[in-house]
């Protein structure tokens, strides 16, 4: 198993250079290559108000949304060359990590869910409050509409992804097959631990269970068991992530439904809110 396609969507230039950063360190683990696209915005059909109730958009409009796309992307692309440039990117054909964009993808964030069907993995960048890119709506279809797993890069780029890795395992399906995603990284780890939080397990396999077959397929995981505490989950596992120095968090996404997470809260709503260090999920 390994990682050899990688899906890097940029919705902006401020974003890029921590999303790129983290595609390319998962890049150089497996001489994978880069696909990069902008994020293509569809404009809504209804836009604006007045007394007279909701309008159509004007041509006007269109073509002004259109024109400033077509400027962001521009940009995007270029912020997207120039770093390839600087790190001197192989080939396919050589093994080394290397990278080519892309310029036929449709607009929306569906579209590029489904595109994800097609690679190993996407690379994302963690929603931010405050700010509109990147967007979370873009996140999470891809992560609930692609079928393969995501790695969502932390606002500041990361100096390493992968060398030590923490598991949240919470017995669920979810992680279940996001460990098995995972096991081309898990390989390559220098250290992994398997953290659980009392309280928040869910009815399945214990840790152990989960250490016994990472073990049988050659990962010797350490195990961290988490008493309750007035934390919730995900705060307990992204402060013990933190604490040992981890450079990979693997959590399922959404092992509670997306809906009661948003009224409700939940672990990935926190990792996703709170994480400062790479995230590998899948659903």
């Amino acid at each position: 198993m390994t990682m050899k396609s990688i899906l890097v969507p940029l919705e902006d230039v401020a974003s890029a250079p921590s999303v790129l950063g983290t595609a390319w360190l998962a890049a150089e683990r497996f001489g994978s290559v880069i696909e990069g696209l902008y994020v293509r915005r569809t404009l809504p059909g209804v836009v604006v108000a007045d007394i007279g109730g909701y309008a159509a958009a004007t041509p006007d409009l269109m073509q002004g949304f259109e024109q400033e796309d077509l400027q962001r992307a521009q940009q995007v692309h270029a912020a997207f060359d120039a770093f390839i440039k600087e790190r001197d990117g192989g080939t396919a054909s050589d093994g080394r990590a290397s990278a080519v964009w892309r310029d036929d993808n449709e607009p929306g964030d569906q579209a590029i869910g489904m595109l994800a069907r097609a690679f190993d993995l996407t690379v994302v960048g963690r929603p931010v409050s405050g700010q509109s890119a990147p967007a979370m709506s873009t996140l999470e279809t891809i992560v609930l509409e692609g079928g393969r797993p995501i790695l969502i890069a932390p606002p500041k780029p990361a100096s390493s992804v992968a060398e030590t890795i923490v598991i949240h395992w919470n017995g669920s399906t979810e992680t279940a097959r996001t460990i098995a995603f995972a096991l081309p990284f898990l390989h390559k780890a220098r250290r992994v631990i398997i953290v659980s939080v009392e309280g928040v397990m869910v009815p399945g396999p214990s840790a152990s269970a989960m250490a016994r077959y990472l073990k049988a397929n050659g990962v010797a995981a350490q195990l961290r068991e988490l008493p309750a505490s007035s934390r919730s989950g995900g705060a307990a596992v992204l402060a013990e992530a933190m604490s040992l120095g981890a450079d990979m968090l693997i959590k399922g996404a959404y092992t509670n439904s997306r809906l009661r997470q948003m009224i409700f809260g939940g672990a990935t709503s926190h990792i996703l809110a709170e994480a400062e260090l790479p995230v590998f999920m899948a659903h």
